[in-house]
């Protein structure tokens, strides 16, 4: 999908059409989570903080990710990929690798292309939004025809032309290849495709080690025969909330791990899942990160049990000089539990300094369910709200005890911008509205072979 987030936002809200939007935290270390094209002209990229962005693109519309929204259209692409093959393998909310010789769907490069051509069409009809395709012999290179064809198009690569193609591009192009490695490269002279297959097998592995120097040599010469996976199991459910000043007070420390793991344990049962492992995350002031786990002698989905497992991990945890993220994790995941093992929450600890494990979802999603936990009323930027008279809308920006709303859904046009009370009484949070409205007896066409 192009540019993802920003342009659901875009095509929910006729006001910011044609706009640059930033979408991502808003805090003072925030960071973007999508740049649309136009804020693209000004520099702003993913990752980049949001400080940054800001000066970069001022007058640009910043907005507070809605991962429901995105996830609920995320799912009406998948149901179309599904469509085409029993292989789907989702890299993200906004992105996959399909087989389609498993499902029969092409056979050929002309019917691939057909294929592609289809699926971007059923894409637009289904959703408003664009996506771009690439077709190829193996997972590198469909992902880098994919990258190649955006924004809202199609690149095929043909048989016998990978080489030949690859060869002048830079080497970052190829999976497994990030600013650490890129920068090693350069510096041993080796700065595209066509530099590292003639550098050779044996010189990539003393530069690089034996599997990473292996992997490489073969992309470099087109070859990848990585398959398709379909729908990798999740390894955990895990929420985290970075927070814009440190936090310092260990009651308050207390209550945030409380109310992380009641949010995890929301995630858990919403994907019908229960786990045995209970993690705990901490990064304090210095920026150091501890990761704690205690594993419980079975699987359970009980809040009161991961919630004083969670309190049990805190107390070893010194956070003298302030914390800046807290997490709560569930592993070990299993889709039954054992209730009965657990009146007290009884277990084995074990500690341990390490990463945590990849997460179901996105862990940035609870700065947004965070606003509201303490205080008065608070409005997130970009989130959906309803006024008993002026109707849908959404929320422009808030402060000094005001919200501003543009009143404006996905099918209306530019809408009007009035300004309430942050309690006002008529004004309420809402449920995104759909980007598409079916015509009665219409429906979108499904994507076959």
């Amino acid at each position: 999908m192009d540019a993802f987030y920003a342009s659901a936002e875009q095509a929910s809200k006729p006001s910011l059409r044609g706009k640059a939007v930033v979408v991502g935290g808003l805090g003072p270390r925030g960071v973007v989570a999508t740049a649309s094209y136009e804020a693209r002209v000004f520099g702003v990229r993913s990752a980049m903080p949001m400080a940054q962005a800001r000066r970069l693109a001022p007058n640009a519309a910043y907005l507070v990710p809605r991962f429901g929204f995105y996830r609920a259209i995320s799912e009406q692409v998948m149901g179309l990929l599904h469509a085409l093959s029993p292989l789907v393998e989702p890299l993200s909310l906004d992105e996959a690798f399909v087989d389609l010789e498993a499902g029969e769907a092409a056979w050929d490069e002309a019917s691939a292309r057909l294929v592609g051509e289809k699926l971007r069409a059923d894409i637009r009809a289904g959703t408003g939004l664009t996506g771009s395709v690439g077709l190829a012999a193996s997972k590198m290179l469909a992902k880098i025809a994919s990258e190649e064809a955006k924004p809202d198009g199609l690149v095929l690569i043909e048989p016998g032309t990978e080489r030949a193609l690859l060869g002048p591009m830079p080497v970052r192009i190829l999976p497994g290849v990030g600013p650490a490695t890129g920068d090693h490269l350069r510096r041993a002279g080796i700065t595209t495709v066509d530099e590292l297959a003639e550098a050779g097998e044996d010189e990539l592995v003393r530069l690089l080690g034996k599997a990473h120097g292996h992997a490489l040599y073969a992309m470099a010469l087109a070859r990848d025969d990585r398959p398709v996976v379909a729908e990798r199991e999740a390894k955990s459910v895990s929420v985290e909330d970075t927070y814009d000043v440190d936090i310092h007070d260990r009651l308050r420390v207390g209550m945030e791990v409380q109310r992380l793991a009641d949010r995890c344990v929301r995630r858990l049962r919403g994907a019908g899942l229960s786990g045995r492992t209970i993690v705990l995350k901490v990064r304090r002031y210095d920026f150091s990160t501890l990761t704690r786990s205690e594993t419980l002698r079975g699987p359970t989905d009980d809040p009161a049990v991961v919630r004083e497992a969670a309190a049990r991990l805190l107390d070893s945890v010194d956070t003298t000089g302030g914390v800046r993220l807290l997490g709560v994790g569930v592993s070990g995941l299993a889709d039954y539990t054992q209730e009965d093992l657990f009146a007290q929450a009884a277990g084995v600890g074990e500690s341990e300094e390490a990463a945590a494990e990849h997460s179901v979802e996105e862990g940035s999603e609870g700065a947004v369910e965070a606003q509201a936990a303490h205080g008065e009323r608070r409005w997130a930027a970009g989130h959906d709200v309803r006024h008993a008279e002026f109707g849908h809308g959404w929320v422009q920006g808030s402060g000094l005890g005001r919200v501003t709303v543009r009143f404006e859904t996905p099918q209306s046009e530019v809408g009007r911008v009035r300004t309430f009370r942050v309690d006002d009484p008529e004004l309420e949070p809402a449920e995104p509205l759909p980007l598409v409205v079916e015509r009665p007896g219409a429906a979108v066409g499904g994507v076959g072979g």
